[in-house]
């Protein structure tokens, strides 16, 4: 039993592992759907789409994941789901403002002042930009975010807007963001021995903040980022790893417990749904930011080659499961449609009952969430790594071209001076394995042209004038 979490104990008495062999399914609570849906976005830090056992093509090593498998047997898996970068504060961008994270002066991960200049980017997103959130609540939804932000705050950017102002009513938030609970961070670091909360037991703590939330707000919809970083490395998955490594690990053995934790806490999250009565009328999205790093020789990233960092397939095809009782039908398996996670913000107010501005880069995929596959219309472009110098790539045949671009079946890479062009049919050869560019001039000529000229599109890279006076703290 999870103690010392606070927030929806009460709630959650009996939602334990062991309650789960009694419920061999979530359930559904009939309910008359007189409001749109609440929408719970799980984005689960640095999970490799190898990490979730209903993804897996071959024997794995790690342990199975239950309770996500079973999100996915009562819903929708969808094989063919990109995240917008293959790193965590890009993605989370484009995620939230529905468009390319380049275009708010962000390419990397965020961190100290000297990095982010280094990176050639900005220190935090403009407050001014699109939010999913913020149009949400124009449309009578209640919000909030708990679990990592990683959009700007904490280190020495002390100027960042507070979460609030991106659309939130409430939040709880770890050491990447302006305002960490100080539940979670009692120094100035990821994770301390005298946190409140230890890090193992933050992801109960966000699923208890969920379901209190929506306890408390049952007379409108509601939109919730539950955020968990404990996939990210490195992993303290109990009392003893901090023991025995005050720093973490990135061990097989930590991990396999940290995936363990997580499995049980998304099962905890759908039991209570059902307990609220909600559940038919909650639509639940299970993904991930970007790719697993390390991978365990591969075995993160299933038949995919790469991880985070990369742009091969490793680090940006990520799980993506969808669960709406009230509208979407149970175990279907998606291998037609391609989605993106810039698709989520017009989709998003679309099953809100709104209509979506046509000003981003993504589509309303609102029919395919709902189980009618169909063929992507535009393509897909990616960008990582505007310099040698910031962007730390894996080392091998993992490293990727830093531009990319999925149209159909084809997917090409190439670096942003036209160098190191490589050309994959990914219907054919999901693994990357086979470079066709050499036999395909006509296709790499044109998928490379309008890459080129995306990229070159790009705004200028532009940089805060004024510095701030650093404060103390580590770089993550």
């Amino acid at each position: 039993m999870i103690t010392g979490i606070g927030a929806g104990i009460a709630l959650l008495q009996g939602y334990g592992a062991g309650s789960q062999a009694a419920h061999p399914s979530f359930g559904t609570t009939a309910i008359r759907r007189t409001q749109p849906p609440n929408i719970i976005l799980i984005l689960v830090d640095d999970m490799g789409i190898g990490d979730v056992s209903c993804y897996r093509h071959t024997a794995s090593s790690l342990p199975p994941t239950p309770n996500i498998d079973r999100l996915a047997a009562e819903g929708i898996r969808f094989t063919n789901y990109y995240s917008a970068a293959p790193i965590c504060s890009p993605s989370r961008v484009a995620l939230t403002t529905g468009l390319v994270a380049g275009k708010w002066n962000i390419t990397s991960f965020l961190a100290e002042r000297k990095h982010n200049r280094t990176c050639e980017q900005a220190d935090f997103l403009d407050v001014s930009a699109p939010s999913v959130a913020r149009q949400l609540k124009t449309a009578g939804y209640a919000t909030a975010h708990f679990g990592k932000w990683h959009m700007g705050g904490g280190r020495d950017v002390a100027n960042a807007p507070g979460i609030n102002q991106y659309g939130f009513d409430e939040y709880a938030s770890t050491w990447e963001s302006p305002d960490p609970d100080p539940l979670l961070t009692s120094t100035d670091w990821i994770w301390a021995k005298t946190d409140s909360i230890k890090r193992w037991n933050r992801t109960a703590y966000f699923v208890d903040k969920t379901l209190e939330f929506l306890k408390r707000n049952p007379g409108k919809p509601c939109y919730i980022n539950l955020w968990p970083d404990d996939v990210h490395t490195p992993w303290v998955p109990d009392e003893t790893t901090l023991a025995d490594h005050p720093k973490g690990t990135e061990k097989p053995r930590e991990f396999r417990l940290v995936l363990a934790e997580l499995d049980k806490q998304i099962g905890r999250l759908m039991t209570g749904l059902q307990t609220l009565g909600i559940d038919q009328n909650t639509l639940v999205v299970f993904t991930s930011d970007n790719g697993a790093l390390p991978t365990f020789e591969g075995d993160r990233s299933g038949i995919y080659r790469g991880s985070k960092l990369s742009l091969y397939e490793g680090g940006i095809r990520m799980p993506f499961i969808v669960r709406y009782p009230a509208q979407t039908p149970k175990g279907l398996t998606d291998n037609k449609s391609v989605l993106c996670a810039t698709d989520l913000f017009p989709t998003f107010l679309s099953l809100a009952g709104q209509k979506p501005a046509k000003t981003g880069d993504g589509i309303n995929a609102a029919a395919i969430l709902l189980g009618k596959p169909n063929v992507r219309p535009v393509p897909i472009f990616w960008e990582y790594g505007r310099n040698d110098i910031s962007f730390r790539y894996p080392a091998g045949r993992d490293r990727s071209p830093n531009l990319a671009m999925r149209q159909g079946q084809w997917k090409l890479l190439t670096n942003d001076n036209g160098s190191g062009t490589e050309l994959y049919n990914l219907a054919i050869d999901p693994s990357e394995k086979n470079d066709v560019s050499a036999q395909e001039p006509s296709l790499v000529s044109t998928m490379k042209a309008k890459l080129l000229a995306w990229r070159k599109a790009l705004p200028a890279t532009t940089v805060p004038a004024t510095p701030e006076k650093p404060k103390p703290g580590r770089i993550r």
